[in-house]
């Protein structure tokens, strides 16, 4: 479960960087696609409910070598999905700018919590 979180988590970050570089080539003053937009959060969420799955059946022991890794990556990624969730909803929806640094900021934590995840994954494949 946890590496199709990640996988699920990697085709989220295309679309994102794919929506940052529109952001900066625009230079904020235009939205990307909403389509892109809410694809990009949608996917991202089956992504965090997998990993939420993954961590709740090993945290009842349906699976060995659970860790305090995978709860991080969990709160990166909701702490990523609330300001996404700001952008979208707060900025894009109502036709005002995104600023720019909670772009940065959201694409930041995002992929630090694919980092942190990358490392339990292989850490747990590698019996480390």
């Amino acid at each position: 479960m946890f590496t199709l979180s990640l996988v699920i988590f990697a085709i989220a970050a295309l679309g994102g960087v794919a929506l940052a570089v529109l952001h900066f080539r625009a230079e904020g003053r235009e939205h990307p696609p909403t389509a892109l937009a809410l694809l990009h959060g949608v996917v991202a969420a089956v992504a965090v409910l997998l990993l939420l799955i993954g961590i709740g059946a090993t945290a009842n022991g349906f699976a060995a070598g659970f860790s305090s890794l995978a709860i991080v990556a969990l709160l990166l990624f909701v702490l990523a999905a609330l300001g996404g969730a700001y952008m979208f909803f707060g900025r894009h929806l109502r036709g005002e700018p995104l600023p720019t640094p909670v772009v940065v900021i959201h694409a930041l934590v995002a992929v630090t919590g694919f980092v942190v995840l990358l490392a339990y994954v292989v850490g747990s494949q590698t019996g480390a």
